[in-house]
């Protein structure tokens, strides 16, 4: 029954709506370049993949802030001359944005900018705070009026209200005070900031072009501008860029145990990336492979699920000896837009985004690999195209254990109820999608793929939460929303 009215759902919404988990955001900031916002510009396309929302640049000229957001993609924002000469100056930072917190909305879109008592202040934010809600709640009762909805204007108005007297000082007190994940790239008048949350929870490398300095989300926005990769920013570092180029580092929040988000490596980071210093491909390639020796099958074909499964699915054949075949084509030329009149054309609609190669595939026995299963309706829908395009068996293997915990770090997950993971186990999740068989990596298969012996027991080695629910800081938001939840429930029942 569930999956029959998950399907009847799945014929009524959008047949290109991605059932996958999606960060929140990239950032990309230059210090020390005659054409920043350019720069800039280049380096948000290569970080598309991590927010197709909105986008938006800040530039200083060493006079004053200019400042140009839009919604939709860097292409068609930042592509023309004029968009980038209205941003002059050699310093930059830039933001591509996929929400999670805050609405869809110009005033959500980043670069943030506020005129503080010091001056201008600016900020590009990836992650989420997690005290967001409670921190807002005060700040608003002492006086402070917010301009959006989004999580990343409490450390302004943190900063802004802070009684240390410089403003590193006042940026180091209001960041004390959040919790959860971020990695930020800041601009004031004195130079630009870097920053990474003290567990390194959201990923930011740093590079070098020329006299310049760079800071990423990926290492593969320093490739695509000609810059060289120096390093990640340490978790709980923050480094410093003044106006005449001299860099500084300080820890201001003592030692601690890194986590960073171990779906860097599964999913979000693009598989040309070097993540933690490891290559996202090659880990990926291993995560297929670990899949294999756990669970193995006899099939004719390994099938990646387009585009997120390829190199979990060339590792699987690799390990298996089982030949790589794309059976499965998807079309790039889909938009996001396309409208359909009726409940039969908007279901055939999803054959214009994945088709299936029934020359190869018909009565084969098939494997799918993909990266992870969320809700489970692509690949309920992926499973079907197989059945009808004659495939003899179909089976599906994923390369991250099941996802059934919400993530309260950046990343858009739906609430835990809506995860298949959460409501099925596996041979229902199984029975669900319609496969022969389902299997997933192991915890510790997993991370031994990222070259660990397996999950450390007591302080791991990074944020599987959505796997585990293992979450590394408070939730304190999260925590106050259950209470008020379950005061309304029992005044219900009271009544």
């Amino acid at each position: 029954m569930l999956r029959q009215r998950v399907l009847q759902q799945m014929l009524t919404t959008h047949p290109f709506d991605d059932d996958k988990l999606r960060e929140e955001c990239g950032v990309f900031g230059i210090s020390g370049a005659e054409t920043a916002s350019a720069m800039v510009a280049l380096g948000l396309h290569a970080l598309q993949h991590r927010g197709q929302e909105a986008a938006g640049i800040t530039s200083w000229d060493g006079v004053e802030f200019h400042t140009h957001r839009a919604m939709g993609h860097v292409a068609g924002n930042f592509d023309r001359d004029e968009i980038i000469r209205s941003l002059p100056g050699d310093a930059a930072c830039g933001h591509v944005r996929y929400s999670t917190t805050g609405e869809t909305a110009l005033r959500n879109v980043q670069p943030l900018y506020a005129e503080l008592s010091s001056g201008g202040f600016a900020v590009a934010h990836n992650g989420n705070i997690s005290n967001a809600m409670k921190l807002r709640r005060e700040l608003i009762q002492r006086g402070s009026i917010f301009q959006s909805t989004s999580d990343t204007e409490v450390i302004i108005h943190l900063v802004a209200t802070s009684t240390y007297r410089t403003l590193l000082d006042k940026f180091i007190d209001a960041l004390k005070q959040v919790e959860g994940a971020y990695s930020l790239i800041c601009m004031t008048p004195e130079g630009m900031i870097a920053c990474r949350d003290p567990l390194g929870i959201r990923p930011l490398v740093m590079g070098k072009l020329g006299d310049a300095t760079i800071f990423a989300s990926e290492t593969v926005a320093l490739d695509v501008v000609g810059a060289d990769y120096i390093r990640s920013i340490d978790p709980g570092e923050l480094v410093i860029v003044t106006g005449g180029g001299e860099v500084r580092s300080m820890r201001p929040f003592g030692e601690s145990h890194s986590r960073p988000c171990i779906f860097e490596h599964v999913y979000f980071s693009r598989p040309d990336s070097i993540v933690d210093g490891s290559s996202v491909y090659s880990v990926r390639k291993a995560i297929g492979a670990q899949l294999a020796i756990e669970n193995p099958v006899d099939a004719d074909y390994i099938i990646p699920v387009p585009d997120s499964g390829v190199p979990a699915a060339i590792g699987y054949a690799q390990q298996s000896g089982i030949p790589f075949e794309l059976g499965i084509i998807r079309s790039h030329y889909v938009g996001r837009t396309f409208i359909q009149p009726s409940d039969k054309v908007r279901h055939l609609g999803v054959k214009l985004k994945h088709n299936a190669n029934r020359a190869l595939i018909e009565g084969k026995r098939i494997v799918l690999v993909d990266d992870s299963i969320v809700r489970g309706t692509t690949s309920l829908k992926i499973v079907q195209m197989m059945r009808e395009a004659g495939a003899k068996e179909v089976h599906m293997r994923i390369a991250s254990p099941p996802t059934r915990h919400s993530c309260y770090y950046g990343v858009d997950t739906p609430e835990r109820a809506k995860l298949l993971a959460h409501k099925l186990d596996v041979e229902g999740m199984r029975d669900f999608i319609h496969a022969d068989s389902l299997s997933f990596v192991s915890i510790d298969g997993l991370y031994k793929a990222l070259g660990e012996a397996k999950r450390a027991d007591i302080r791991p080695q990074y944020c599987d939460a959505c796997f585990t629910g293992d979450y590394p800081t408070k939730l304190t938001d999260q925590d106050e929303a259950q209470v008020t939840d379950q005061l309304s429930l029992l005044a219900e029942r009271v009544m």
